[in-house]
Parts: C-alpha cells; sequence; structure tokens
C-alpha cells in the first residue's frame, strides 16, 4: 500500500471529504497541518521556514501526494527539492491566482474539473497539456434524490456564495419583472457572504427598495442541503465564471429542473435547451417550464436525475482520482 500526503489547506475541504474517505482505504494517507509559530521577533522568518520544512518532510516521507488545490502549498512543493511524484487538481480561482507562480515541471499529473478550464489551462501552459486530466467533480446520488413527487409552487433557486460572480442582483430584478407581470415567481437564496460584504448588503437593499419581501428569502445557513432542495422547482446558476458548480449537479440529481448561463463548461453540465445568454431567454425558460403539463414536467425532472447520475456520480470521481495517483506512482523514476 503506497503512503499518500495529502495537502488540502483548513478550510478548503468543501468538495474533498468524500475523496479523501475513499483514499485513506486505498493508500496509508497522511494530511498536512502547517506549523506555525508566535515568537515576535521572528515571526515571519521563522513560519516561512516551517512551513517550507514541513513540505520538505512530508514529500520525503510518502510515495506520492496530492495536492486538492492548485494553491499556494503547491507554488512553494515545486520549488523544493523532488522527492516523489506531485498530483493536483485545479478547480477554477487558481488558474490565474496561483497557478504562473507554479514550477509546473515538477509537477506529474494536473486534474482538471472540466474540459473548459482543460482548455483554459493548456492555452496558459500548453507544455503541459500531456499531463492533464478531466475528472469531473461528483455528488452522491443516494444523498441527492428527488422527492416522490414535486407539486409546482414556482420556487426559483440559487445555492452558492453571495459573490458578485454568481450575479444574484440580476435574478433579483428578474423575480420583480416577473412578478408585474404576473408571476408568482418566489426566489430562496441558500449561502454565505464571500469577500467584502457590499454585495450581501446591496442584495438586501435591492429587496427593500423593490418591497419584495414576500418574494426572495435568504438562508445564511442550510443544516440539510437536499431537502432544501426537494422545495426548489427551478434551479438557476447565473454566474460569469464556473469550474464546475457542484450545487448545479446536487440540484440535478434532487430533480430540480435547471437552467444555467452560458459560461464556460455550463454545456458539458446541461443540455443546451437548458442554457440561456440574456436575462430575457432566462425569464422565457421560467415561465415555459411554469406551464408545461404535470406529465412534461416529471419527464424534465427525470431527465435532470439521469444526466446527474451519467456523469457525476462521485464513485466514478474516486476510482479515476485513483487512476490518476496509481499512473504518477508507476511512471515515477526509482
Amino acid at each position: 500500500m503506497n503512503k499518500l500526503g495529502i495537502f488540502v489547506g483548513e478550510d478548503n475541504w468543501t468538495f474533498f471529504s468524500k475523496i479523501y474517505n475513499d483514499l485513506a482505504l486505498h493508500y496509508q494517507t497522511e494530511i498536512f497541518t502547517r506549523k506555525t509559530y508566535n515568537l515576535p521577533l521572528f515571526y515571519g522568518r521563522l513560519n516561512r521556514w516551517a512551513l517550507r520544512d514541513g513540505l520538505c518532510a512530508m514529500m520525503r516521507r510518502n510515495d506520492v501526494c496530492f495536492f486538492e488545490w492548485a494553491g499556494e502549498l503547491l507554488m512553494i512543493a515545486s520549488h523544493l527539492p523532488k522527492h516523489c511524484p506531485l498530483v493536483t487538481r485545479l478547480h477554477s480561482f487558481e488558474l490565474y491566482e496561483w497557478a504562473p507562480k507554479i514550477n509546473w515541471d515538477a509537477v506529474d499529473k494536473i486534474i482538471l474539473v472540466s474540459q473548459a478550464m482543460r482548455d483554459k489551462f493548456i492555452d496558459c501552459f500548453p507544455e503541459c497539456a500531456h499531463k492533464t486530466e478531466v475528472i469531473y467533480n461528483g455528488i452522491s446520488m443516494q444523498e441527492f434524490t428527488p422527492p416522490a413527487h414535486r407539486n409546482f409552487h414556482f420556487n426559483l433557486g440559487m445555492l452558492c456564495n453571495i459573490a458578485p460572480i454568481k450575479r444574484i442582483y440580476e435574478v433579483i430584478l428578474l423575480v420583480s419583472s416577473m412578478r408585474e407581470e404576473g408571476h408568482d415567481a418566489h426566489l430562496h437564496i441558500a449561502g454565505k457572504p464571500a469577500g467584502e460584504l457590499r454585495y450581501s448588503i446591496a442584495l438586501q437593499r435591492l429587496v427593500e427598495k423593490l418591497e419584495l419581501y414576500d418574494s426572495i428569502t435568504f438562508y445564511d445557513h442550510i443544516d440539510n442541503t437536499p431537502d432544501w432542495l426537494k422545495n426548489i422547482d427551478i434551479f438557476i446558476s447565473n454566474s460569469y465564471w464556473e469550474g464546475q458548480q457542484v450545487a448545479l449537479i446536487e440540484a440535478m440529481a434532487s430533480g430540480c429542473y435547471c437552467l444555467s448561463h452560458f459560461w464556460d463548461g455550463a454545456d458539458e453540465i446541461l443540455p443546451s435547451e437548458n442554457l440561456y445568454v440574456t436575462e430575457a431567454e432566462l425569464q422565457q425558460k421560467i415561465i415555459s417550464y411554469s406551464k408545461k403539463p404535470e406529465a412534461e414536467k416529471q419527464s424534465c425532472q427525470a431527465q435532470m436525475r439521469y444526466l446527474a447520475c451519467e456523469k457525476f456520480d462521485i464513485e466514478r470521481t474516486k476510482i479515476e482520482i485513483r487512476k490518476v495517483i496509481n499512473s504518477a506512482v508507476e511512471k515515477f523514476p526509482e
């Protein structure tokens, strides 16, 4: 059983916990923990040394190291002496923030979460094309399941960080327009503010100005995402950028009818008829779905579930990630 060093970062386990549990069954795993010292005179210098020393020690002790996120830890590790193969999974934000600082010659395998992200990566680092693999994010299909029957109540849903990139503001304006036209839409927004608070405050003020108190509901924290999704009729992804939106896949598996702006990679998740460009197109698609007979709605919901199961089952993701790790070990010189 190979020894596998795991580098994640304290607060970045969101998409990795289930994958790690699987890796722990197949490898002797060790999770990297950053040591810090609080000595006023040498604080910065000592902690930089401790981080580099800890990374070196981990790479010496393990047969292969896996970096969930191609971020700061991989950046530092890639410039240290090489003792074992390095495998990373690059999601999205790292591409322009951290990837230019990484020594990609030292990285053996690079997992991208969509073909669109792979294309972007290769545009930046064409010499690394042969190291890349596309492995979609996966979710538990047993955890996210449709309700036995979903009565249509015109509940729209967005589950995401409260940040400008998600374009929630525009969807609130859309709901206001639809209400004025007589459509009884209700938007449910789940997620916490990410970064500065101005955007979150602006959303709250927009609801107040438009007097949409009865049409917009904010949820700071969702304890049970599968149950929350069972009450959503139409899930909306209005982002202008995603690596691969896991919440969208969760909604599909839960039988929500899903619509997405055509951010790069959305077409790898949803069929073309579920994609839109403008807010006018989104409104038209929402209203069109709301008018479908119940049997057609059920057919659309079943299609969403089917697509999720076919492409985004986490059991497949686990197997494919292990294959990449094993391949890196096999090709690494003794």
